[in-house]
């Protein structure tokens, strides 16, 4: 396969229309090549790029594919092993968040100043301390917020993989617990055999539950900072 595609390629450039390149090198500038030959030079690219595609060996084109969505969710509940699969990291990250464990959550993240988070509720942050601020003022907030991870994908190439899927759960609002319902995309990169989270993003569709989810959370962290400040 590898020999066919190069003669293709060398066919190619051997045409008069296409060598055209060389003859400039050695003759000085020549006049613009008319439409049809730039439309038979693009053909020739287009078709040798088809071929490569073709080609790629299936271990790159299943790394390409999305998979179909998984609806079982990932809940923390799952035996996390040796964290060297990506399922594994996910919910050792959810395991963290639902049980409030700051130092189980430090270590789901790595420790570089290219991590960044964006959610509703910290708006962009980026440093290697930003998780464990974030999460912090939200472990503490009464609203007792719990979620799993679902409807998801989980893509990789190299040493890099993202899952892109929807957080459902609750909140509490008072003595109301209301649903939450968030979609999620998480970047993870592997890192001395294990994996750790690099970029975290959210994004709540209903306005409402936005604004209502920002208000219980954020109010209550307030609320705790000012009640620390006056002991």
């Amino acid at each position: 396969m590898v020999a066919s595609l190069v003669a293709d390629l060398r066919s190619i450039r051997a045409t008069p229309e296409i060598a055209n390149t060389a003859l400039e090198e050695e003759e000085g500038p020549m006049p613009a090549a008319p439409q049809s030959t730039r439309r038979f030079r693009a053909a020739g690219w287009l078709y040798l790029a088809t071929l490569l595609v073709l080609l790629l060996p299936p271990r790159y084109a299943a790394e390409a594919q999305s998979a179909t969505p998984v609806k079982e969710p990932i809940t923390g509940n799952e035996d996390l092993g040796d964290l060297s699969q990506p399922q594994q990291a996910l919910a050792q990250f959810y395991r963290a968040f639902n049980t409030r464990d700051l130092r189980m959550l430090d270590e789901n993240f790595a420790h570089i100043d290219e991590v960044a988070i964006d959610n509703p509720l910290g708006g962009i942050r980026r440093g290697a301390d930003e998780p464990h601020k974030m999460y912090e003022g939200v472990f503490k907030s009464p609203a007792d917020v719990h979620v799993v991870f679902w409807d998801y994908t989980i893509h990789r190439v190299g040493d890099v993989f993202w899952a892109v899927g929807r957080e459902r759960g609750t909140y509490r609002d008072g003595d109301a617990v209301k649903d939450l319902n968030i979609r999620t995309s998480r970047v993870f990169q592997l890192i001395d055999g294990r994996w750790r989270q690099l970029h975290h993003h959210g994004s709540i569709e209903d306005a409402k539950l936005l604004a209502d989810y920002q208000s219980v959370v954020r109010s209550a962290a307030s609320k705790t900072g000012n009640s620390r400040s006056t002991q």
